[in-house]
């Protein structure tokens, strides 16, 4: 038997990555972002969702460009601080983080991340207090031991790893619990925290 409900996110498995802009002063910005997926026009595409308005929407506005970095099980407590703070709060980029610039795009890459999409926004479409960004795939940074041809899917999800979220909890890729959205993040506040 199936039940109708109302239409809700509560279930609703995202794979998220972390958005990389420059600041306006050159310095790097993430945001987590879980609505992103792909579509096809004559090659493949990313489709990126961001509501509201953040400093992260505001820059990709400004240069039609940024990073999606994959996000891990090792990242996730970093990825829940930047994604929990504001990015107009001038702390919000004092943890330490390896970064670097795009191989194609004037954009930061976090080095930890095993997938990195460096992105062109083709066309933006406005929803209410929402964007959709239909772009370009640039280029794709991953990690080298991903380019093994003997490694299955399988076997290359297994290395990485990537934390999903579902209604405000995030989960590791086996579907164990990590957390609720604001408690990875109490990791990163203590100082002996190291990425």
């Amino acid at each position: 038997m199936k039940k109708s409900i109302p239409a809700t996110n509560d279930l609703c498995p995202q794979t998220m990555f972390l958005y990389g802009t420059y600041k306006e002063d050159g310095s790097p910005n993430f945001g987590l972002f879980c609505w992103f997926s792909y579509y096809w026009d004559s090659e493949l595409g990313v489709m990126a969702c961001i509501g509201g308005e953040k400093l992260t929407k505001e820059r990709i506005r400004a240069t039609k460009v940024f990073s999606a970095n994959l996000v891990t099980e090792e990242l996730l407590p970093l990825a829940d601080y930047w994604g929990n703070k504001n990015g107009h709060d001038s702390d919000k980029m004092d943890i330490a983080a390896d970064v670097e610039k795009g191989s194609v795009l004037d954009v930061p890459v976090l080095l930890k991340s095993p997938w990195v999409y460096e992105l062109e926004v083709a066309k933006s479409i406005p929803t209410g207090d929402g964007e959709v960004l239909l772009c370009k795939i640039k280029n794709v940074l991953v990690d080298e031991v991903l380019c093994d041809a003997a490694m299955t899917d399988e076997d290359k999800i297994k290395a990485i790893k990537p934390a999903q979220t579902v209604g405000g909890t995030y989960f590791a890729w086996d579907g164990n619990a990590m957390g609720k959205w604001g408690e990875p993040m109490e990791k990163v506040k203590s100082t002996n925290y190291s990425l």
